[in-house]
């Protein structure tokens, strides 16, 4: 089969025929429609700090797809050829503590498909029938196709009850455009996205945001005034990964606010711990999806009307990857969307 594989310890990925993968028992192959790149991938193809300690080489990465069961193992029930899927991408142990608690998106052991044991940019998946989520026909494939990333933004966004809240997003990559959406969707009041990226700006416009603000040019004092927040923001999603960012989050919190943190801050970052504590802010991190609660939370609003479909920009045949991760890398993109086969 066919697959985009990172096969040498350099930038880039390569199109190279490998083996169908081989399911177990316990184990359903995917025939691969659609796939999104996500920021993961972008960093795998640069072969940044975080890619060489993470990522074997040779290695078929990607964990954004939908598709359609080609094969189900003997020990496997409830899932049956032709059925429209997508999966969970952190393969659990179901033995360490969390895991047996109910807690598997914290699994101590966990292996992520594209990045430590093969994955979906390919024209076949193998994955654990346990984590095959299957799919309502009725949802487009392309929203299918990066419900990874929604789960994302679902679990950062539900991580706080929004109704009637303002809320700031820092961030307006796709999930956190994603996130306003959903935002704007179960009922906050204002929904604030920051970033410096003015087309990624206008994504979060078209999904829902009251303001998209250039950090550049506009204060988020200037904004508070002008949605008449005497208080603050209520509730916080950190999505960019940026210290800035987030200590800008920080200073306009109201007193007993919520912070969400999605975005990654490597190494050690300076935050003024006096606001944190005397503001009674409560930080919460976000590590993937809850397994599978935000699974169900996704597919409901998505059924009940949620639209994530204007970050999605472009799309190409697989065979065209180069001229994707260009779009991807430009910061002149939201969602790119590479196609696999019909169904």
């Amino acid at each position: 089969m066919k697959a985009l594989v990172k096969a040498a310890s350099a930038a880039g990925l390569s199109l190279v025929d490998v083996d169908t993968p081989p399911i177990a028992r316990d184990d359903v192959l995917i025939r691969i429609l659609k796939t999104a790149i996500c920021g993961t991938d972008v960093h795998i193809w640069e072969w940044d700090d975080w890619a060489r300690r993470t990522v074997p080489v040779p290695m078929v990465v990607g964990h954004e797809y939908v598709g359609v069961i080609a094969a189900v193992g003997d020990g496997v029930l409830g899932l049956e050829k032709g059925q429209l899927v997508s999966g969970e991408g952190h393969v659990v142990c179901g033995r360490c503590r969390n895991c047996r608690a109910g807690l598997r998106h914290l699994c101590a052991n966990t292996v992520s498909v594209g990045s430590t044991r093969p994955g979906a940019f390919a024209e076949y998946l193998a994955l654990p029938a346990s984590n095959v989520w299957p799919l309502d026909d009725a949802i487009p494939l392309e929203v299918a196709s990066l419900f990874d990333a929604l789960g994302n933004a679902t679990h950062t966004a539900l991580a706080f009850n929004l109704i009637g809240e303002d809320v700031l997003i820092t961030g307006a990559g796709p999930i956190g455009c994603m996130a306003a959406a959903i935002a704007r969707h179960v009922g906050a009041r204002h929904v604030v996205v920051t970033d410096v990226n003015p087309y990624r700006l206008d994504l979060a416009r078209a999904s829902g945001a009251s303001l998209a603000l250039d950090v550049r040019s506009a204060g988020l004092d200037e904004a508070m005034t002008r949605l008449e927040m005497r208080e603050g923001f209520d509730v916080g999603l950190e999505m960019s990964g940026n210290p800035e960012a987030l200590r800008s989050m920080l200073a306009v919190m109201r007193s007993g606010g919520r912070m969400a943190l999605l975005g990654f801050l490597e190494g050690s970052q300076a935050i003024e711990w006096e606001r944190v504590i005397f503001g009674g802010l409560t930080l919460k991190g976000i590590y993937g999806r809850e397994i599978f609660e935000t699974w169900y939370k996704m597919t409901a609003m998505v059924q009940g009307g949620l639209d994530v479909s204007p970050v999605i920009t472009h799309r190409f045949p697989y065979t065209e990857f180069e001229a994707a991760f260009d779009v991807m890398r430009s910061g002149r993109s939201g969602k790119v969307i590479l196609e696999w086969s019909e169904r």
